[in-house]
């Protein structure tokens, strides 16, 4: 799969004792020999090191850099603490730490539609994503069988506008504190600003691209109608403002006059797993740092 951007890596490098350290910061003199002396300093060996700047000057600076330190784990929170203490107090920085060893724990929050969940679960299987998926919770009942095939934890919690209340409670309790990261796969209900305030993690999204020409039912319909010559998809992080959130990754595929609705609306989903299953590789790689209501990927 052609994605424009570095390769992930798988069996390049062990996982064990790779730390992956991102930052974001206003733009100075000094910090990428500030960061790889501290690294250095540490016994780390920098294996990696990708930046970018907003502007010459005066913009904003964002790291990624991957290192090799023999007993990472043992020595992670002194490194972490250290790196606050030297590092990014002076520079005024944003920063996490991660170890490579350690997948993202993973919620999937689904509908009836299944093509974006199960090809989480099989590129998950297959070892194309490293992820831990803790739990599959979903508002219909419908995929229950497809999901426990892979031996993940299927949740049904019914969820409608009239019970969105007590729909979220339970969703909450049975996502706070216990996943690194929630993705929509096609999940039909609106999250609000209180779900998104406690939940405790990232959570992203998956929608097509006619937004926001075709709102609301039946978009590939009124987009044949109107005769539309690209179908597509967006992933991007959710943010109180619907749809809004800092986009991650799009792509495309050309239609013309020959394809009917149902056509678009495969191809479509086609589109729609690639671009998924993309953004939630690339979060689970700390390829993103997010920035004002943009995102950068290394």
């Amino acid at each position: 799969m052609a994605t424009g951007y570095p390769d992930a890596g798988r069996g390049s490098l062990p996982a064990q004792d790779i730390g992956r350290l991102l930052l974001r910061c206003e733009d100075r003199p000094g910090l990428v020999a500030a960061v790889s002396a501290f690294l250095a300093s540490a016994g780390a060996n920098i294996v990696s090191l990708d930046q970018h700047a907003t502007a010459q000057s005066g913009g904003t600076f964002m790291q990624r850099t991957i290192f090799h330190l023999p007993g990472l784990t043992a020595a992670r929170d002194t490194l972490e603490r250290e790196f606050a203490e030297q590092v990014a107090t002076k520079f005024d920085m944003d920063f996490r730490l991660t170890e490579a060893s350690k997948p993202k724990r993973v919620a999937i929050m689904a509908s009836k539609e299944d093509h974006c969940l199960l090809d989480l679960l099989w590129r998950n299987r297959r070892g194309e994503i490293q992820m831990s998926v803790a739990m599959v919770i979903s508002n219909h009942p419908d995929l229950a069988d497809q999901v426990r095939a892979f031996s993940v934890p299927f949740i049904h919690v019914p969820a409608t506008k009239d019970i969105r209340e007590e729909a979220e409670r339970r969703q909450l309790e049975l996502l706070r504190g216990n996943v690194d990261l929630v993705v929509l796969a096609r999940y039909m209900q609106i999250l609000t600003p209180r779900f998104l305030a406690e939940v405790g993690c990232p959570i992203i999204n998956i929608h097509h691209s006619f937004l926001p020409a075709f709102l609301g039912a039946a978009p590939y319909r009124r987009a044949k109608e109107r005769g539309v010559k690209l179908v597509g998809a967006t992933a991007h992080y959710v943010t109180e403002d619907l749809d809004e959130g800092p986009i991650i990754e799009q792509d495309v595929v050309r239609v013309d006059h020959r394809q009917d609705v149902q056509d678009l609306v495969r191809l479509g989903a086609d589109v729609e797993r690639l671009v998924l299953s993309r953004a939630v590789l690339w979060h689970c790689e700390d390829r993103i740092i997010r920035y004002e209501n943009q995102t950068v990927v290394f």
